[in-house]
Order: C-alpha cells, then sequence, then structure tokens
C-alpha cells in the first residue's frame, strides 16, 4: 500500500476591490512610488473598505469559491484551520466564525497564529489530520485584514501591507502527490523586533495604550530584514537538500510575499531561475496569512499534476519555515 499524503485538491482566493496605490500613499505620508518600489517592489495593495467587515468577510467568498471548484458542498468539510493574524475577534476563534457564515456545520476549527508563517505551520498541520485518517477533507485558510492594525501615519509599515485571503482544501492521495516534507522553525527573541505591544494579557487595551498608538504593528526594518533574508533562503535550501532536491527538479519557488529582495536572495539561495520564482507582491503587498495562498490561487492554471513546489515563509516571532509539495492535480 502506498504511503497517504495530504494533498491540495483545490485553491481559490480573494482580495478586495479597493487598491491603495504608491501614489495614493504619497498624499499620506513623506514617502514616494521610486523609494517604496525600490526597497520593496510594491507598487499597490488591496485594502477592506466598508463597515463592519472582518478577516472573515474575506473568507467567505474564498472558500465559498474553492467548494464550488471542487463541487462539494461545505457540510463535506472535516477541519477548518484558520490562519491568521488579524483574527475577527480575540474570540471565538474565526474559523468557527467562517464555518457558521458558509454553513460548514459537520467541521470543528480553531484559529493558527504564527505571523506570516502562518499558512504553511497550518498547511502542516492540517496534513496530520489527512495522513493519520482522522479526517479525509481539511480546509486551510490564510487572511488577514492588516489594514486594521497599520498606522496610515507610519511610513515604514504602511506602505508594506495589504489585505487578502486564500483557502486549499487537502485530501489523501496514495499516488505519491501532496505534502512530501517540511522544515518549521521559531525563535521567540524576535518579539523585540516585530510585534503588536498592546491588546494581549501583558498590556491590556486601555486609554493610555490607545493614546499611545501601541495596538498598530511595529517593526524595526532592517533588523527584520536581515533575519529573514537569511533564514527564509536557508530553510528553503534545507527542505531541497533534505529531498536530494536540485534547483532543476523544482518546478515552482512559492515564497512569502514580503519583499522583493528576500524573495530574490531565497531563488538565488535555493538556485531556482527567475522565471519559476512566483511574485505577486507589485499588486498586493504582504497580505501576511494570504500571501502563500494567495500565490498558489493566482497560478493554478500554470501548475501541472506532479510538480515540485517550495514553499517557504518568515514571519514576526520570529517564525520560518519551508514545505516541499508535488501538485495533484
Amino acid at each position: 500500500m502506498n504511503k497517504m499524503h495530504a494533498a491540495i485538491t483545490a485553491v481559490n482566493g480573494y482580495v478586495p476591490d479597493y487598491v491603495l496605490t504608491n501614489h495614493e500613499l504619497e498624499t499620506m505620508v513623506d514617502t514616494n512610488d521610486e523609494w517604496i518600489t525600490t526597497r520593496t517592489g510594491i507598487k499597490e495593495r488591496r485594502i477592506l473598505k466598508g463597515e463592519g467587515l472582518a478577516t472573515s468577510d474575506m473568507a467567505v467568498p474564498a472558500v465559498s469559491g474553492l467548494l464550488k471548484k471542487r463541487g462539494i458542498s461545505a457540510d463535506e468539510i472535516d477541519l477548518i484551520i484558520f490562519c491568521t493574524t488579524t483574527p475577527d475577534r480575540v474570540f471565538p476563534a474565526t474559523a468557527n466564525i467562517l464555518a457558521y457564515k458558509i454553513g460548514a456545520v459537520n467541521a470543528w476549527g480553531y484559529d493558527l497564529q504564527a505571523t506570516c508563517s502562518g499558512f504553511l505551520f497550518g498547511l502542516t498541520t492540517g496534513a496530520q489530520f489527512i495522513e493519520s485518517g482522522k479526517h479525509k477533507k481539511v480546509l486551510v485558510v490564510g487572511g488577514d485584514k492588516m489594514s486594521s492594525m497599520i498606522n496610515y501615519a507610519d511610513r515604514k509599515t504602511c506602505i508594506i501591507f495589504g489585505d487578502g485571503c486564500g483557502a486549499v482544501l487537502l485530501e489523501p492521495n496514495e499516488e505519491g502527490n501532496g505534502l512530501i516534507d517540511s522544515v518549521l522553525k521559531s525563535d521567540g527573541s524576535g518579539v523585540q523586533f516585530l510585534n503588536q505591544k498592546a491588546g494581549g494579557s501583558l498590556y491590556p487595551t486601555s486609554h493610555e495604550t490607545v493614546d499611545a498608538n501601541e495596538h498598530y504593528l511595529y517593526q524595526e526594518g532592517q533588523a527584520v530584514f536581515k533575519f529573514a533574508v537569511t533564514n527564509m533562503a536557508d530553510v528553503a535550501a534545507e527542505v531541497m537538500d533534505r529531498n536530494n532536491l536540485k534547483s532543476e527538479d523544482i518546478a515552482w519557488l512559492v515564497p512569502h510575499q514580503a519583499n522583493k529582495r528576500i524573495i530574490d536572495a531565497t531563488a538565488t539561495r535555493t538556485g531556482v531561475s527567475a522565471d519559476k520564482v512566483i511574485i505577486n507582491i507589485e499588486k498586493y503587498g504582504n497580505t501576511t496569512n494570504g500571501t502563500l495562498p494567495l500565490c498558489l490561487w493566482e497560478w493554478e492554471d500554470k501548475f501541472k499534476k506532479g510538480d515540485n513546489l517550495i514553499l517557504a515563509a518568515f514571519g514576526g516571532g520570529f517564525t520560518w519555515g519551508a514545505v516541499y509539495l508535488k501538485w495533484a492535480y
């Protein structure tokens, strides 16, 4: 009997309609299009506008489209893992809210928080439920409304982040396709360089924390860049080495869309040529948990059954990792 793998059998994504361009940001903070493009590769990002709209409201169309593509109903889903840094509420879990909104009445679920590496962590976790035989259909969602925690007076962070959501369906596969291997890592010393100071049990919400702008994302860009450019590249190379993969064996490198220079460094480290590197950062910026599934969604029609894909990510905390998977359809 062949080994059971967890394979992606459907993927879909959603980005909001509103486009926040670099030129519009020039009217909000002291920056310009050339400076942003040169340092990040970003030209525009999508922003979820409208009263009472949250991360789950982007997940609903992403997941609904996925179910339609796969030809299944929501009540067939066994488990929902919602990877997000911007949940609708502190509790209940956004996975539970999503399940209610789409009618996934037979699914249990939970949120997973590993910042920009969250989707990779969720993908690997979801695969365990498939490989164990416990579940047949696991939905892994990655999405964030980053605009909800960005200070648009802070030119160091407001240029980077956007809103978006993607989702994949994991199902059993005995043909040798699916998630083959993963290397996941974390280092809590990174908390000082990339965090949201207030809102947790250490610094509960108060008038003082709000007045001090401590509920916005804080980032020391240079420290984060240095750590990310090395570790995301190294972990991608590590998962390739573990599986005796050479650059010519890789059909597609799918890197987290945080910064074009980090993406380029990862491609160089793995030896993967530029034409095999998936990049959409210029359109969406960094959507945190949304970047990897949105890349898979946009490039879905270019993938072929059996293609070797390397997914790599780096996030605050610090967290980072890489996944090797073989495309299943």
